[in-house]
């Protein structure tokens, strides 16, 4: 009897061998002199103890340390590290999102470059994968962050569940791992404000997503580029480029506006045929500038619906620039 033919990438995934299968890392870096070669030294280790088939993206954003002579001595002295330099630093989102775009691994993971994220954890997410997921994100058996980033954290995870439809139980965090189908439908995305954890919740199905516990261990050095700044900029970010909350915020407001005021100037013209008003004409002008105040409100609110939902259509991709790359051929 003829065996049966394994069409889904699902199933061939279940039969095959970690081995069968290239790697992509992607590590954004930021003031990581200290610590990117021992995070490049760790993680070539690991797939090689594997005898995998494996790349390391390491994307500069702009550094104001010696990170890119680093990098670029790493990438000279190691075929497998692509050290790419962004012209300057446009955030973690958008060096990540361009370590995307130059990834060619069947399996994508992203790390931080300061060691907080160990290299040896990446095949349990791996291990994961393998059993059909397309996105597998490391849950933290312990936080090491600071109190402003863990708050940071938890306002970003309910913005996920109300924008992208994360469910509750899963937990959502930099040290990731993607599906090279996954990641396709990522890059194809028009955005000038990439922001990966949405990306990915939003084109990965919801029975395609898990979590498996890694460790996440103290900064070795310097200290974290979320400033209580960053993170408000990142909310500002899903707020307005993946959401409509805020117009819809102002045309709940604007409504509420006009009735209140519909209410007033009911309330002024029954006061003004009852009792009479102490200055002629008050009523008539309060009435109708606070009314039309509010349409106006109402109508900025559903303009700026419209408006929002077209710069999300023909938004330009270019978050970043390159300024060199560096490779071994």
């Amino acid at each position: 009897m003829q065996s049966p033919t394994i069409t889904s990438a699902v199933t061939q995934r279940q039969v095959a061998n970690i081995s069968d299968f290239r790697y992509s890392v992607v590590i954004p870096v930021f003031d990581a002199e200290t610590t990117i070669a021992e995070v490049i030294r760790r993680t070539s280790a690991v797939f090689e103890s594997r005898q995998c088939s494996y790349e390391i993206v390491c994307v500069n954003d702009g550094s104001s340390d010696d990170s890119w002579s680093v990098l670029r001595e790493q990438a000279r002295n190691n075929r497998n590290v692509v050290a790419i330099d962004l012209i300057k630093n446009y955030g973690q989102h958008p060096a990540m999102f361009c370590g995307l775009k130059h990834s060619t691994g069947d399996f994508v993971v992203t790390i931080d470059g300061d060691l907080q994220n160990p290299p040896e954890e990446i095949f349990k997410l791996v291990d994961k994968a393998l059993e059909g997921y397309d996105l597998v994100f490391g849950q933290f058996k312990q936080k090491k962050h600071s109190f402003v980033r863990r708050l940071g954290s938890r306002v970003i995870g309910l913005l996920n569940e109300k924008i992208f439809g994360k469910p509750k139980d899963l937990k959502v965090t930099n040290y990731r791992l993607m599906s090279r189908s996954l990641v396709n439908r990522m890059c194809r995305y028009r955005t000038a404000f990439p922001y990966l954890n949405g990306l990915a919740l939003k084109f990965s199905g919801p029975r395609l997503r898990a979590n498996v516990m890694v460790e996440h261990c103290e900064r070795q050095s310097g200290k974290s580029a979320y400033t209580p700044r960053r993170i408000a900029q990142l909310v500002l970010t899903i707020l307005f480029n993946y959401s409509s909350y805020p117009l819809a915020l102002v045309s709940v407001l604007g409504l509420t506006v006009s009735l209140l005021s519909f209410a007033l100037g009911v309330f002024l013209i029954c006061k003004r045929l009852l009792i009479g008003a102490m200055v002629p004409g008050w009523t008539s002008i309060v009435v109708i500038m606070s009314f039309f105040n509010g349409i106006l409100t109402l109508l900025l609110g559903m303009l700026g619906e419209y408006v929002i939902r077209i710069l999300n259509t023909v938004s330009d991709n270019s978050c970043y620039e390159i300024g060199e790359v560096c490779k071994v051929d």
